[in-house]
């Protein structure tokens, strides 16, 4: 079996140190759509390094991006095809507010393994810390097809309910025919976001973005809306991906109001509002309210 769970699970961690810079923010933000209009003071604070304010989905790719899903195929007892593999799932805690520049130890390894019949699923826990204490942590779940059936723990449900009754908020933002290969220059190289050939023999017509850049995208989305952009209120932020995304569509990103956070979901418009992408925000301080915006 190319996933011997057990040796998986039974790996010591991997510790590595990391570091970033102004510069790797600002070219993550505009991984993730920032600077539009380009003049807009609410985008400069993300895309003018005088302004700087870190976007927490930055810890998904700091350092180069600590390991996540490429980096939980290279772990004892995992062997698998690249081409099978699609991320499921990501949730990140926030500690602190994370800076413009600074250097932490990153440690990462297999926290999960479950048997899901047809496919497999892997949790890559990564928790970094600098010298003042921990800054985040983050679980990357990775969704290995046809991997499954050997009569593991099936793990928790990837089904989430939709929220009832009308969004409080709806925006839609538009995805460039080149944000995969700009987002790929903070760190994910996986060929599916950028060669046709590699895209069909995994089983899409052309290369699909990546779930990280429709996670960044959206939490910008309801930090803009719902927080006056003040990054630092977000707590935590988990998403599954229900389905792909397309350079170069637009998104439909709905959001209800919860105490302490939001319930978000994302749809492709054009494709008949297709989910891509479910999930809660949390924040520090219940969402004000405001009156909802003409879209």
């Amino acid at each position: 079996m190319p996933i011997d769970a057990a040796e998986a699970l039974a790996a010591g961690p991997r510790t590595g140190e990391i570091s970033w810079t102004p510069r790797d923010v600002l070219l993550y933000h505009l991984g993730i759509g920032a600077g539009l209009p380009a003049t807009d003071p609410a985008e400069l604070r993300y895309t003018l390094e005088t302004r700087l304010h870190v976007l927490p989905s930055f810890a998904t790719v700091a350092g180069g991006g600590p390991p996540g899903v490429i980096g939980g195929l290279s772990m004892p007892g995992v062997d698998v095809d690249l081409a099978r593999v699609l991320h499921g799932g990501q949730s990140l805690t926030v500690h602190r507010p994370l800076p413009v520049a600074g250097a932490a130890t990153a440690t990462s390894r297999i926290a999960a393994v479950y048997d899901k019949g047809t496919a497999a699923v892997l949790v890559m826990r990564t928790e970094v810390a600098d010298g003042d204490g921990p800054l985040w942590a983050g679980d990357a779940e990775i969704f290995v097809r046809g991997e499954g059936g050997w009569g593991g723990d099936r793990g928790p449900s990837a089904r989430t309910a939709a929220p009832a009754g009308e969004p409080d908020r709806t925006v839609e933002r538009t995805v460039r025919e080149d944000q995969a290969l700009l987002y790929r220059l903070s760190g994910d190289y996986n060929p599916l976001h950028a060669d046709p050939e590699f895209a069909r023999r995994a089983g899409f017509d052309r290369p699909i973005l990546q779930g990280l850049c429709t996670y960044g995208m959206t939490l910008k989305a309801v930090v803009d809306t719902l927080l006056d952009g003040d990054v630092t209120r977000v707590r935590s932020w988990s998403t599954r991906f229900a389905g792909v995304v397309y350079p170069g569509e637009p998104l439909r990103v709905r959001m209800w109001r919860r105490d302490g956070g939001a319930l978000v979901a994302v749809s492709a418009v054009e494709r008949d509002d297709a989910p891509v992408l479910t999930g809660t925000v949390a924040f520090d301080a219940p969402v004000r309210e405001t009156a909802p915006p003409v879209c």
